[in-house]
């Protein structure tokens, strides 16, 4: 199938612009799966309607449009119901996508890390699961010519039924040994996060709305060959790299799955494993794509997923991107004034990276903490630790104590506060 339809809903005067901005989004969705063709159709409604969404007469209406233009299929722009899907399907006599579909076998597609597959196959079968009947619609449903099975006169389970509960349990119970798999890998994620913080290395995440050049950032800063394609969920896998600031200061920068519009919920549940990286970590670097038109409404719709996931209250450098290709310079300036500690850049000929590094300079500061302490040579134990992780400004000893000046994490403050001197 390479000619897709794209068809989408709005009610309103107001509401066809942001439908059609949508469509685009889903042609750019579409195009990364691999179709190649496509046609668009923004449908007006007034209400959605139970058996097929956008009303049984606008069906008929695209039915005949697929088959004057050859299409092989309809993309739908918002998720449907399995019974809406199944009722387009028999008026178009073609096999119909729902956004939700879509954006799942994208990710099928780009998952490549064991995390990230199992996180798939979990929300696919749960996409799946309901959609069973409609799979089966090709096997007859039998009744009994005369009595039933044993002479009562009742109903025998057609073949479709039957293979519909085989299938069920099949899926039912590979559902739960994805899950148990999933439970497995967080816990040896969030005992790789409980590494990363005791080594007291200041994390970075990258976010950002899918597309808009993190991962062309993390490549560019430290040669992490991730895959960057200008398409949508050019990757989906977590990444990590160490980078050392101009100061010589040693960061952790991890690069995440970017955040698209309507994002199914199955999907969000599916990757929070993931996309909680951002709230683990120290900094978030808000990557926007400053030449896209719709850079405005990308950056919000970030921030929308970053409250989602608990990350909104992090410090945020935003990174406005691709100012090599910016034309209209109002966006860059609208995002300026929206977002505090901005800084424009171009990954590609490396444009205000000075300043990127004197941002995260600066916010790493907010981290630590000047400390001076007198600490006992018996407690020797603890000047070595605060030594160790932190950043030793001045060393005096007094009879039996070690004066120290020390810049520490804040992480490590606790430690430090009983030596304190007063």
């Amino acid at each position: 199938m390479k000619k897709a339809l794209l068809v989408g809903a709005y009610s309103g005067s107001s509401g066809k612009l942001a439908c059609l901005d949508s469509l685009k989004e889903l042609q750019a969705l579409s195009e990364t799966y691999g179709f190649l063709e496509f046609g668009f159709e923004a449908c007006p409604i007034k209400k959605i309607d139970a058996a097929t969404y956008i009303g049984e007469g606008k069906v008929e209406e695209i039915r005949q449009i697929m088959l004057a233009e050859s299409f092989d299929v309809m993309i739908f722009d918002d998720e449907i119901s399995p019974n809406q899907q199944r009722n387009i399907e028999e008026i178009v006599k073609k096999p119909v996508i729902d956004r939700t579909g879509l954006i799942i076998e994208v990710f099928a597609q780009r998952a490549h890390t064991k995390e990230a597959r199992l996180q798939i196959e979990s929300a696919k079968i749960r996409y799946e699961l309901p959609r069973l009947k409609r799979l089966w619609t090709h096997l007859s449903r039998q009744r009994t010519g005369g009595g039933g099975g044993s002479g009562g006169g009742g109903y025998l389970k057609g073949e479709g039924e039957k293979q519909i509960e085989i299938d069920r349990r099949i899926l039912d119970r590979r559902l739960v040994m994805v899950e148990q798999e999933i439970k497995e890998v967080k816990a040896h994620r969030a005992l790789q996060r409980q590494q990363r913080i005791r080594t007291s290395i200041p994390t970075f995440a990258i976010v950002g709305y899918t597309n808009a050049g993190k991962s062309s950032l993390l490549n560019s800063l430290t040669d992490a060959n991730v895959l960057s394609e200008d398409k949508l969920f050019a990757t989906l896998d977590t990444t990590t790299r160490r980078f050392q600031l101009p100061n010589h200061q040693n960061v952790l920068l991890i690069d995440t799955v970017g955040f698209i519009r309507k994002l199914p919920h199955k999907l969000i549940d599916a990757f929070r494993s993931t996309l909680e990286e951002s709230v683990y970590t120290d900094i978030l670097i808000h990557v926007v794509d400053a030449s896209h038109p719709e850079a405005l409404d990308q950056a919000m719709e970030s921030i929308h997923v970053l409250e989602e996931i608990g990350a909104k209250n992090k410090p945020v450098i935003t990174v406005i991107n691709k100012i090599d290709k910016v034309t209209d310079m109002k966006i860059v300036d609208e995002l300026c004034y929206r977002y505090p500690n901005t800084v424009v850049i171009s990954t590609l000929t490396r444009q205000g990276y000075d300043r990127l590094f004197e941002l995260m300079t600066q916010m790493i500061q907010t981290l630590r903490k000047v400390m001076e302490l007198r600490i006992p040579q018996s407690h020797y134990h603890v000047a070595s630790e605060l030594m160790k992780e932190g950043r030793v400004l001045e060393t005096e000893y007094e009879g039996n104590d070690i004066l120290l000046t020390i810049e520490i994490p804040q992480n490590l403050e606790y430690k430090a506060l009983p030596y304190k001197k007063g």
